[in-house]
């Protein structure tokens, strides 16, 4: 945990600073900051649009385009998952787990809105450079040279700056890799606890990192040497399509569990706002979101089913983990004869005794982000925090 904390702490501010260059360089170029004096604004919006085309045309195909890029974003989404898996081993959970939960909302917004907002300013969906990288036409599918941004920035003159933006995108991707490798790990130790999975992997070393886990899921990052190959390209985009589609349930069971959480509040007359934190517009926005995602997934492949498009292949590419899925909880019920628990029987309390505990016996002083920053810079965070006291 101390290991994959300090890399994502050094990693994240990478991926901000990457950020707020290219939110930059946005604003800038638009308004006529660029070596070719263009103040281009929102022209690819009007010309040649802000939706594209996809599979068919006029206004179906631009809804089509639309399905495109929510299919695609689907895969990206990420973050509020991987923050609870944190929580087992923080300091103090309630503290700082809220405050995590809190910025959530601020990246999303920022990270992925405003991102997907620039990239719609600052390049045309019909770039010839952008259309020859994803069609296979040229080289650079899958690197930093398919960003928008350094396609934009090389369209524009500009220098230095994509040399500088592929570093940062590389921070990026050692920071996702890292997360994946820490919550795949975690992930499946939690699932050899619960006898969900063979007890060997229950072993930890003196540290307390689950080694065999952290063994099997380092295997599975060499399948990206799948994209070396044409041939074998075809079974990462497979992968691609289960791994979204499995991303979506999870957002549903994540979905379906609170709202099982919110009725067991409900019967056992407990205030959600006695918690250390609880969520607003609830049940509605679990209720809208679950069936939101739910259409989302039985859609995701929807062009297989056109005329003279159906394959075997692709078929069970999108739509193998909403099989699997049903068919491995239902398994289990029956198998190991478990039951559904009615709300007013669910507990509650589970191990808060324990978290109380282990708060209990932490004596440092929580410190927040800038508290962290300062002290990087020799500051003693315990000066710091009396003196912010």
């Amino acid at each position: 945990m101390k290991a994959y904390g300090e890399a994502e702490f050094w990693l994240s501010g990478g991926k901000v600073l990457l950020i707020v260059m290219l939110f930059s360089f946005t604003f800038v170029t638009m308004v006529g900051g660029n070596p070719k004096h263009d103040a281009y604004g929102f022209r690819y919006w009007k010309n040649p649009g802000a939706f594209a085309e996809y599979i068919t045309t006029g206004d179906l195909g631009r809804f089509e385009g639309f399905l495109g890029a929510l299919w695609a974003g689907s895969f990206c989404i990420v973050g509020p998952e991987y923050v609870a898996m944190v929580a087992a081993e923080a300091k103090r959970p309630r503290i700082y787990i809220k405050s995590a939960f809190k910025t959530m909302y601020w990246r999303f917004g920022i990270f992925f809105i405003l991102g997907a907002l620039c990239v719609g300013i600052i390049i045309p969906h019909n770039d010839p450079t952008l259309v020859a990288i994803l069609g296979g036409e040229t080289g650079g599918a899958g690197t930093a040279a398919a960003s928008p941004y350094v396609i934009a920035m090389n369209n524009l003159g500009v220098s230095v700056l994509p040399h500088i933006t592929n570093a940062l995108l590389v921070t990026s991707i050692f920071s996702a890799g890292n997360t994946y490798t820490y919550c795949a790990s975690r992930s499946l130790y939690s699932l050899a606890l619960e006898g969900r999975a063979p007890k060997i992997l229950t072993k930890t070393t003196k540290n307390g990192v689950p080694i065999y886990c952290f063994a099997i899921t380092m295997v599975f990052p060499l399948l990206s040497f799948l994209q070396v190959s044409n041939s074998s390209a075809q079974v990462l985009t497979w992968l691609i399509n289960l791994i979204t589609a499995g991303g979506i349930i999870d957002y549903i069971v994540m979905c379906i569990t609170y709202i099982c959480f919110y009725r067991a509040c409900k019967a056992q007359n407990i205030d959600r706002k006695s918690l250390p934190y609880y969520g607003w517009f609830q049940p509605y926005s679990a209720w809208i979101s679950l069936v939101l995602l739910t259409l989302i997934v039985f859609t995701y492949g929807y062009s297989t089913f056109l005329p003279g498009s159906f394959t075997l292949s692709s078929f069970f590419s999108y739509y193998t983990m909403v099989g699997v899925a049903p068919i491995l909880y239902v398994g289990w019920k029956l198998i190991k004869r478990t039951k559904i628990i009615p709300p007013a029987e669910v507990d509650l309390v589970w191990e808060r005794p324990i978290i109380d505990a282990y708060e209990a016996s932490v004596t440092e002083p929580p410190v927040g982000l800038w508290a962290e920053m300062v002290g990087m810079f020799g500051i003693k965070k315990s000066m710091l925090t009396r003196k912010l006291a």
